[in-house]
């Protein structure tokens, strides 16, 4: 894999633009000239499913990880289509938040270019190695401005024996009560009245849960992926309240603190805003990286 040859296509000065399929909503803005555009090496390096982690280029289609994998009974918490790289970057989590973690636990070690052209490695290729692990896991969710991606260690974990959707009609206080009970549900959404939930793992136990609990079967998520057109991002004690004063459909990801909306969220900019201005100077001071794309608000 030609990390070097990437490095160098992204260069040391000039703005420069990353894309891989554009499958992820990403809001730029028109008003900044981009001198080239580049994409990340594509490809898997390594597979190691013993030690359940894989390496591959960031412009690797997810699709393609997901073929090497299955054939081990495996799968990487990496939601939606395009490239690996792609997922990261948006740092945008599927609603089986709740039960495989957030995007950012999927990554062991990255390897990124840097606004300067160079080439630097963080993170570590186990669970176990933590050097550099938290510079790693920052760089989820940046949209590229921090650096672009080339090559990646990710983990990766078994596939479920079975997974199914349930539904039951449920008050808040219904729904803190199967939070307590139900053992790692991988995702609990709530819309104010009903809640559904999937459960993952043995088919005997997923049965025995929906007895216990008198849940019963649906097909499927409650909304599709793209019915929504913003996800607000709220402390997970927030939601009910979120929930009960909302105008329009919405449905939350009880214990995550996503609400799917189709009205955007207020803005609660001041200290967040900050904190990215900051991590720009640091790491691009001259914003020659992804300059057109502008962080959600």
């Amino acid at each position: 894999m030609d990390l070097t040859g990437f490095a160098e296509r992204v260069g040391t000065s000039g703005t420069v633009s990353i894309r891989g399929r554009s499958s992820r909503t990403v809001e730029r803005t028109v008003n900044v000239d981009i001198d080239r555009v580049v994409t990340a090496p594509n490809g898997v390096v390594e597979y190691h499913p013993d030690e359940m982690t894989i390496t591959c280029g960031a412009g690797t289609p997810l699709e393609s990880i997901r073929n090497v994998t299955a054939e081990n009974g495996q799968s990487v918490a990496l939601p939606g289509s395009g490239t690996v790289g792609g997922a990261l970057s948006v740092g945008r989590s599927g609603i089986d938040r709740l039960g495989v973690g957030p995007v950012r636990d999927t990554l062991l070690q990255a390897t990124f270019v840097d606004h300067r052209g160079e080439l630097i490695t963080v993170g570590g290729p186990t669970v176990k190695n933590v050097s550099g692990f938290d510079l790693a896991r920052l760089l989820v969710g940046s949209f590229g401005r921090l650096g672009f991606i080339a090559r990646v260690i990710l983990r990766t974990r078994p596939v479920p024996r079975a997974s199914s959707w349930f539904e039951t009609d449920a008050d808040w206080s219904r729904v803190v009560e199967l939070q307590t009970v139900l053992y790692r549900p991988a995702a609990l959404l709530w819309n104010g009245d009903r809640l559904a939930i999937r459960l993952d793992g043995d088919p005997d136990d997923i049965a025995e849960s929906s007895r216990r609990f008198g849940l019963s079967p649906r097909t499927g998520a409650p909304f599709a992926e793209n019915e929504f057109t913003h996800r607000w991002s709220v402390a997970p004690i927030e939601v009910p309240a979120i929930v009960r004063s909302a105008r329009a459909p919405v449905w939350a990801e009880v214990g995550v603190g996503i609400v799917h909306h189709v009205e955007p969220q207020p803005s609660r900019r001041g200290t967040p805003n900050r904190i990215e201005l900051r991590l720009l100077d640091e790491f691009d001071p001259d914003r020659r990286l992804n300059p057109d794309v502008v962080f959600p608000q």
